[in-house]
């Protein structure tokens, strides 16, 4: 049966989801040193949190390891390079805690508007100091958020209920998503330090955003601007900030997160008008359940051949595309072995997507394909994860373009595989069942039903040809169960003849075929 160990607390939710799957599961948190070394190459999957470390040198004792599961939104724990060269899935809970975090953004925002920890702390010691906090209202301020992703949206939508103006600045998120919430798109961050009374980052840690908020830009912003960060610590510059705030150019700050952490001890701990809290943003009940029900989900797709939609080391695939794009899956890994059936080498991988498949994240389509050029040519077993990377190793470039519109078919799939010449074959699925059909192999269209045996074979245009080819398969014993042929678009005396089966067609047969007159080349190829 199917191991999964569950290494920290997850709530019994995800625990419930994992044994429902019919995995066996065994949940062990209190793990002394090595003990999880000694015991992890017998586990199939493993959910984790933040506490465990899953290095290089662990994974390698991990032997039967297909998947990890951190329930969260990092996976800073995880070697995602060692676990994707071993071919292990790494996935995360990407949209556990968005509402958590911001509905902690709100509260931090409205505790600094109205003082509220202070004035808590001073009622409780036994003063009764109402106009020493007297705060500010948020309605018709301008809320600036630097980071429009999932958080940064949720923000936007809670803030402008409260009546303020939002405006936001992200280079990555298209016009009409900041028109569809109302809020106003800035053209640069300087605009957005120009205009906010409050300003809230929600960027991820990149050597890009690293030390964004420092002097520079406190220097930009509104003189008594109040900065919440509720994202990553290394996100602000926590010596630029203590000076802004003795200048008096920040009025206020709530900080959750911290450049190191834990932390108890730290200059801006003792501002009157500084807010901290100890990296509660994903800090709930609801959160803590709702990431351990997605990453055992994930890892239950991982282990029983689903799509994981939220790995970090294969393409991530939001529900609506995938289950578009569903149909098109063995299509692309059938063009993929195709291509490099007829090919000579492999050099380098062209992917085009034609029609309404072109309008949607196509990345994992495009795996699919890697994944039929690689079978059986590579020392590895090829699967989701470990595909591109060994693409990369062998030097492999590949190349995927979209089109939204197709002609004669609503759908189009090409596939090129580029070595000492160019090998080009293009499908699509029909029917109500989405059949994989293939339309044009060797510079010839056709449509025939694909299945998992054929042979293709290039020949000089004339009479008797695919009689020919049907009797030397009869006397070999190889049922055909369809065939089309197509000529050169050109129509330069060649054409292309594609015949399935359903057994596997004997290579001496093709190379018979091959060398008879007439023939110019001939391919097997099991999908």
């Amino acid at each position: 049966m199917t191991k999964v160990l569950v290494a920290e607390k997850i709530g019994d939710s995800g625990v419930g989801l994992l044994k429902d799957a019919g995995f066996e599961v065994d949940v062990k948190t209190d793990w002394s040193d090595g003990d999880l070394a000694e015991s992890i190459g017998q586990y199939d999957g493993i959910l984790i949190r933040s506490a465990t470390k899953l290095t290089a040198d662990l994974l390698e004792r991990a032997d039967n390891l297909r998947a990890v599961g951190r329930a969260g939104v990092g996976v800073d724990n995880v070697d995602v390079e060692a676990a994707t060269r071993r071919g292990v899935v790494v996935a995360n809970a990407p949209q556990s805690n968005v509402i958590t975090a911001a509905e902690h953004t709100m509260a931090l925002l409205l505790a600094l508007a109205r003082n509220v920890p202070q004035a808590h702390a001073s009622l409780s010691s036994g003063a009764w100091d109402r106009s020493r906090f007297s705060g500010v209202e948020v309605y018709e301020k301008t809320l600036g958020i630097l980071g429009f992703g999932r958080i940064g949206q949720l923000v936007a939508q809670r803030a402008r209920a409260f009546g303020m103006r939002v405006m936001a600045f992200d280079a990555f998120v298209a016009e009409e998503r900041f028109s569809e919430l109302g809020v106003h798109r800035a053209a640069s961050s300087d605009e957005l330090y120009a205009e906010s009374d409050f300003i809230t980052i929600h960027l991820p840690k990149t050597p890009d955003t690293e030390n964004y908020l420092d002097a520079e830009a406190f220097a930009k912003m509104k003189d008594g601007v109040r900065v919440l960060n509720v994202a990553r610590g290394p996100l602000l510059v926590e010596e630029d900030l203590r000076a802004a705030l003795d200048s008096g150019k920040v009025a206020g700050a709530a900080l959750d997160v911290f450049r190191e952490e834990p932390i108890t001890e730290h200059p801006l701990f003792g501002y009157p008008n500084v807010i901290v809290t100890p990296h509660l943003g994903a800090s709930t009940a609801e959160a803590t359940d709702r990431a351990g029900v997605q990453a055992a989900e994930q890892v239950a797709a991982a282990l029983t051949g689903g799509v994981v939609t939220s790995a970090v080391n294969v393409p991530a695939v939001a529900p609506e595309d995938l289950e578009a794009l569903g149909p098109f899956l063995p299509l692309a890994n059938q063009l993929g072995r195709i291509a490099v059936g007829l090919s000579d080498g492999l050099n380098s991988l062209q992917v085009e997507y034609l029609g309404r498949v072109a309008e949607r994240d196509t990345r994992l389509l495009t795996v699919q394909v890697l994944k039929g050029v690689l079978a059986g040519h590579v020392e590895e077993d090829v699967n989701d994860v470990n595909a591109p990377s060994l693409a990369e190793e062998r030097g492999i470039v590949i190349t995927e373009t979209n089109q939204p519109s197709a002609r004669d078919f609503t759908d189009l799939v090409r596939v090129t595989v580029v070595g000492e010449t160019e090998q080009r074959v293009v499908g699509t699925v029909l029917s109500r069942v989405n059949r994989p059909h293939l339309l044009e192999a060797w510079g010839s269209r056709f449509n025939v039903q694909l299945e998992q045996h054929l042979a293709i074979f290039r020949y000089r245009d004339q009479p008797g040809m695919l009689g020919r080819v049907g009797t030397e398969l009869g006397a070999a014993g190889v049922n055909v169960i369809s065939a089309a042929v197509g000529r050169r678009p050109e129509e330069d005396g060649e054409a292309a003849m594609v015949v399935t089966a359903d057994s596997p067609v004997p290579q001496e047969v093709v190379e018979r075929l091959a060398a008879s007159d007439g023939f110019l080349e001939g391919r097997a190829v099991s999908l």
